[in-house]
């Protein structure tokens, strides 16, 4: 798949729509192997197995403008042969399915959007870490950094070693915590095998962990509001694990076995949507009067500001792309809001995830990213979609973020 075209005298065609038909909404999700990259074409009149077909050279449906620049399709003539080029034939039908969604558009950008201030600094560590011991020994990192997976594989490719648990990390070897945070028990574990911890735990994080100490120490049931599994809650239960308990929905609130002379406080994990947790809070209050909860909101700044310019545009949009790995839960929760509000919402690693039938009839497509997402990904998405005709991109901005976050005193004294 030719992401530009370069032709013998020199000039160059961008193709910039390659990611979309290259991807799960193209030819990889009709199970080919694809490759992307630059064409050279060979002057007129050399012999060539080869042949060009475009997004451009299909018919154009009623109605629709004819895209300029799009992504083009590299065939052998091999293919040709085999038949995937016919009428009908695979190749055919993804040049099909995009030529039905070219049309002019315009792309609402929320703002704020993409990385986070704690995402940042947790990025910044390894990568500080990786440039210390170029050369050295090995940069393990416990768990995923950030939940991103391009972010995972830059960093993997840089020589961090990603593992799931400290078992898998030799004595004495530096590690890494994530963003997400640990518990005590993770803590203790590092320490008893004399590995060199760098913890690169969200600040935000371990203010969640603290108020969690504090109310189990006051004799405090403690309820956590978050995501079964999830690593961050994962760290959270451990820091009271005999006083927390966890409750997802209000349905669970509801089935809360508590002690009639128990205190009760409440925590929430912090990437959750504020509408979901709203419901919660407000169950508790209904069953718990006395219950109390942390003295300023535990969802994180970044989590509130992406939702809240999300919805300013979803409300506008036909339909609203996040950018976002699956296990992100703020991007996760980000695509839900947008379709409580009424709007079509899809989540998607990057441009390559987009898929035609989802924006065929779209004139207006809301944009965000969630804040493990790195801006270069919302950049590829607003570059593929001027593959598809012409294309205006208005920024809606709610608020600025000014946030900024240390690195460790670990990383800062070497």
């Amino acid at each position: 798949m030719a992401t530009e075209i370069r032709r013998p005298d020199g000039t160059v065609v961008p193709c910039p729509a390659a990611p979309l038909l290259a991807g799960a909404g193209g030819l990889a999700g009709r199970g080919f192997r694809v490759r992307t990259g630059p064409v050279q074409l060979l002057p007129a009149g050399t012999p060539s197995d080869f042949r060009l077909v475009t997004v451009s050279d299909q018919p154009v449906p009623p109605g629709r403008t004819a895209a300029g620049g799009a992504a083009v399709v590299l065939a052998a003539g091999a293919m040709a042969s085999a038949g995937l080029l016919r009428a009908g034939g695979p190749v055919q039908a993804v040049l099909d399915d995009w030529a039905w969604a070219v049309r002019p558009r315009r792309l609402l950008l929320a703002s704020p959007r993409s990385l986070c201030a704690g995402v940042e600094r947790a990025i910044e560590v390894v990568e500080a870490l990786l440039k210390r011991h170029a050369g050295g020994g090995p940069v393990f990192v416990r768990k995923q950094i950030v939940h991103n997976t391009h972010v995972v594989r830059d960093l993997e490719e840089r020589g961090a070693v990603f593992v799931q648990e400290l078992d898998e990390v030799p004595d004495g070897s530096l590690v890494v915590f994530s963003a997400h945070g640990v518990s005590p028990a993770v803590r203790q574990e590092a320490a008893d095998r004399g590995l060199e911890v760098v913890d690169a735990t969200c600040p935000l994080v371990t203010k969640v962990h603290a108020e969690a100490r504090r109310f189990a120490a006051r004799g405090d049931t403690v309820v956590l509001i978050g995501h079964a599994g999830h690593e961050e809650v994962e760290g959270t239960l451990g820091e009271a694990p005999g006083a927390t308990v966890l409750v997802e929905t209000s349905e669970d609130v509801a089935r809360l076995e508590v002690p009639a002379s128990a205190r009760v406080s409440y925590l929430t994990q912090t990437t959750l949507a504020l509408d979901e947790t709203a419901e919660v809070i407000t169950a508790l209050e209904s069953r718990f009067p006395g219950v109390r909860g942390p003295g300023s909101d535990d969802i994180c700044y970044a989590t509130t500001n992406r939702q809240h310019a999300l919805k300013a545009v979803a409300d506008r949009s036909d339909v609203v792309l996040v950018v976002g790995s699956a296990n992100s839960s703020n991007s996760v929760r980000l695509a839900g809001l947008a379709r409580r509000g009424g709007t079509p919402a899809y989540l998607i690693d990057d441009a390559g995830d987009i898929r035609p039938e989802w924006i065929q009839a779209a004139d207006t497509v809301g944009l965000t990213a969630g804040a493990s997402a790195p801006q270069s990904l919302v950049d590829g998405v607003v570059a593929a979609f001027g593959g598809l005709g012409p294309v205006t991109v208005t920024e809606h901005t709610t608020t600025t973020e000014t946030v900024t976050f240390g690195l460790p005193a670990a990383v800062r004294a070497r």
